[in-house]
Order: structure tokens, then sequence, then C-alpha cells
């Protein structure tokens, strides 16, 4: 469930009327084929090209003959799970795990922002996760602040804006001025908006909503009949998105749960689960999840047409 920026599926999925399901792929014995490489695997990867392939207008790709165009989701959501169990089967350190990994990662910042989805966004660092062990959360800080440095000037050429949402103050210092300037140097870009969940709790999402508003009524703001949906949505940490409510949600690694995340928006999203675990999660499956979404009724409570 980490997304790394340094670091570089069979699908199980949830229709309104039955549960469908195939069989994972099968395990590759050989840990250098199954990270795709020719030599032996590395923590640096070569510099990014998924990222700069995204074109300047979507129009200019073709869709996959399936999907249609006036159907794909705005906003998709992710909970990117398995990097650590991709690796331990394959008898891999964890921190090559997280490597393949961001290889998907990287390869679906390419199809959404070449395939007209306007947000992306990935769960990177719940708030639970400072209960692993300190070593593996030392490593991802620092590649999280490695893998923004590395890749600001290719977000900046591909026109790809960067949001943070999640309690910050508790990462190290470093990275939270790296934030700090990656939003700020990313945010007149309007190609893709990339939105990272880092430190972040859907539950304290909605707690600190609840205490921003209570605090203007205190102030006499506002009066506790003016407190609505729209007026709690303005007050979650992804008022910083254009289309706040996320249309699909995926989940890898056969986990069939939120885990915490975005549990306001998720209301009315729909949810797509795969068995593969995140390194594996790449072109086939997440077309496989977006045929799933356009083939749904969304009725939002009502009738079906």
């Amino acid at each position: 469930m980490v997304f790394l920026l340094q670091l570089q599926q069979s699908q199980i999925f949830l229709s309104p009327t039955r549960l469908i399901s195939s069989q994972p792929k099968p395990i590759i014995s050989n840990p250098l084929i199954s990270l795709n490489v020719t030599t032996k695997p590395s923590i640096h990867p070569p510099v990014n090209a998924a990222i700069s392939n995204i074109t300047s207008e979507a129009k200019e790709v073709l869709l996959p003959a399936p999907l249609r165009r006036e159907l794909m989701p705005k906003h998709v959501a992710v909970i990117m799970d398995g990097n650590r169990r991709w690796a331990k089967m394959r008898g891999l350190p964890v921190a090559l795990g997280y490597e393949a990994g961001i290889r998907a990662v990287r390869k679906l910042l390419e199809l959404c922002g070449n395939w007209g989805i306007s947000v992306l966004t990935v769960f990177a660092f719940s708030s639970e996760n400072w209960s692993r062990p300190k070593v593996e959360v030392d490593l991802l800080m620092g590649l999280f602040e490695r893998g923004l440095k590395n890749e600001l000037e290719d977000f900046a050429r591909a026109g790809i804006r960067i949001s943070i949402i999640g309690d910050s103050s508790k990462l190290p210092k470093s990275l939270q001025d790296l934030i700090d300037k990656t939003v700020k140097t990313t945010e007149g870009n309007s190609r893709l908006h990339l939105v990272l969940a880092l430190n972040y709790s859907g539950q304290h999402d909605v707690v600190q909503a609840c205490q921003t508003i209570a605090q203007k009524a205190k102030d006499g703001i506002i009066e506790p009949e003016d407190i609505n949906r729209l007026l709690v949505e303005q007050e979650l940490q992804t008022n910083c998105i254009d289309f706040p409510c996320p249309d699909l949600l995926i989940r890898t690694s056969g986990e069939l749960r939120l885990s915490n995340f975005l549990l306001w928006q998720l209301a009315y999203a729909e949810l797509f689960f795969s068995h593969s675990h995140w390194p594996d999660f790449g072109e086939a499956e997440f077309l496989e999840a977006l045929c799933s979404f356009q083939q749904r009724q969304r009725r939002y409570g009502g009738q079906s047409s």
C-alpha cells in the first residue's frame, strides 16, 4: 500500500449482481525474470520513460477498443497492496518489491494521462504504517524524498500536478520541505492531478473536518443548520481536487476492505478488487478494471433505467 516515486493480475471484482474471480498469475521462479530486467536488479532504476510518454493532449491517444471515452472515470483511487508479499514470494529483499511496485505506478500515470483520466489518488503511506519496523519506515521516507527530487522535472514536463493529503507534520523535516516545493512547483499543471495520500487516515480526515466546522459554529461564522454534505466536503483534505470523490477504487493483492482510505469520499465509488500483487498490475489489469467500471450502472440510490 506504499507509493515510492524513486523505485519503480487475474482479477476479482464486485459487480452489482455477482462476484467474478480468476486465477492469479503463476509465480516465475527466476527472480530476475520476474523483475523484468536483463541484469541484476537495482535500487536505482533508469530515467523514467513512462511519465515522459504522457502525451500533451488526451485526444492524441486512441483508447483501447472496449473503452468509451464518455464513460471514463474522472477520478481513480488506488490502494497499492502487495509490494512486500510480491518480493517475499520471489525470495527478494522488500526494497525490490517497492522498486517493482513503482514501475507499476509509473505505467499507471502514463495510462491515466493518455486515456483522459483527470485525477489519480494513490494510498502512499497510511497513518497505521508507522507500526511497521523502523528500518522499513526509514527506508520508505528516504525513498519518498529521493523520488520526489528525481521526478520533479518529469512531472513538470508531463503537466502533472502533485498534491499531498494526510498529516505531513509527522514526516521528516527535509521531506516536508520537499513536499512544499513540489506542490508549489506543479500547482499550475493541469494534464493530470496526482494526489499522494501520505500519513493519511480517512477517519482523521472526517474528524478534522468536524472540528473545523464546530469551531466555525462556536465563533458564530455558521449556524448548526448550515451544516450539510457540501460544507463537510469543503473541509476534507480532498478539497484541493476538482473531482474530490473517486469514481473508481482499485485495490490489489486480494484484500477486500477500504483500510481507512477516503471513507467519506468513496461513498458511491465503484470498487474493483484484484488478486494480483501491485507490481503485477499493468495495462491489461487496468483495462479490465475500466471495462468493469464502464459496464456498471451508477444509480446513486435511484432505480435502474
